[in-house]
């Protein structure tokens, strides 16, 4: 298994992709919320890392598809350069495990990553 990364900004996602793998993990990607569905419908995720604004599905839409339709509890850190109250307020509603702002320090987000597997 492996940590689905929903970004659509090219360097966001390479950003997060090498420092995820550089900690020990396998990722896959998608750019926007079309891709990202499919995706889930077809694998199993250890965690998934969804930025709040994609194309064709928000993040949020994203995590209500996979709760709502899917019935998956896959792990859900929102990584996104959104730190409006309101979107962490949907956000915590819909059960995600953890929020991060956009810049973020790389050890933080791995020390968030590696406290929701642990969970």
């Amino acid at each position: 298994m492996s940590i689905l990364i929903c970004e659509d900004n090219t360097l966001a996602k390479k950003t997060l992709s090498v420092v995820i793998e550089k900690a020990g993990f396998s990722t896959e990607a998608s750019e926007d919320g079309i891709e990202a569905m499919r995706m889930l419908q077809e694998n199993d995720y250890e965690l998934i890392i969804v930025d709040i604004h994609l194309p064709y599905h928000s993040g949020l839409e994203l995590v209500k598809y996979l709760r709502s339709d899917l019935k998956k509890k896959t792990p859900v850190l929102i990584v996104t350069a959104f730190s409006d109250i309101q979107l962490q307020q949907q956000a915590g509603e819909l059960g995600i495990n953890g929020y991060i702002v956009k810049p973020f320090n790389p050890a933080d987000l791995i020390s968030q990553i590696r406290s929701i597997l642990n969970k």
